[in-house]
């Protein structure tokens, strides 16, 4: 009997069904399904369902762009992270006035099923995602967390970019020091 999968890798079609085992119902996170960036403006976003979100997503798979990476333990898909060339996600470039760059990837979302959250996993995924990155061409990476307002702390829900800390620790560097989010980037080792 083969060994159940764990490890992180890279979202395919054949992952599609682990993509949306982890952004279920069951652990309250169906509705973004991970295309805010895709969506024109936090306008439109704000007024969006989650059957459109939805749509979006197939639409995109349809499309071959397969997004991200999946973290598995022992068989199950336990995590989640967005991350690809940062100049397709033209909101996220109009937002922070980024010139154009293709060797520049964005790390955008973060999504750990409740059970396995203050565990690690983030963090996890985050050093394999910036170990294979190279490989596919990117040679800097960005992430833009968000930060709260002076003298309040993030929800637990408002991490869904990651946690800046988690960033820093990770070699990333502070480019643009604002607040509700900041700009961290690295350059990655070819």
């Amino acid at each position: 009997m083969p060994k159940p999968e764990s490890g992180v890798r890279r979202l395919g079609r054949e992952r599609c069904g682990d993509f949306g085992r982890v952004h279920a119902a069951e652990h309250g996170s169906d509705f973004c399904q991970c295309v805010a960036w895709w969506v024109a403006t936090w306008e439109e976003w704000g007024g969006r369902s989650a059957e459109q979100n939805r749509r979006l997503r197939s639409e995109l798979f349809e499309r071959g762009e397969f997004d991200g990476y999946l973290l598995y333990d022992d068989g199950a898909p336990i995590a989640w992270c967005q991350a690809g060339p940062r100049d397709r996600l033209t909101k996220l470039v109009r937002t922070f006035d980024l010139p154009p760059d293709p060797t520049t990837w964005a790390i955008t979302c973060f999504l750990v099923v409740p059970a396995h959250r203050r565990t690690g996993v983030a963090s996890r995924l985050l050093a394999a995602v910036l170990d294979d990155l190279p490989r596919r061409g990117a040679r800097r990476v960005e992430a833009v967390p968000r930060r709260p307002p002076a003298g309040e702390e993030l929800d637990e829900l408002d991490l869904w970019n990651g946690a800046e800390e988690m960033f820093l620790r990770a070699g990333f560097e502070v480019v643009r020091d604002a607040t509700p989010r900041a700009l961290l980037a690295m350059n990655l080792s070819v």
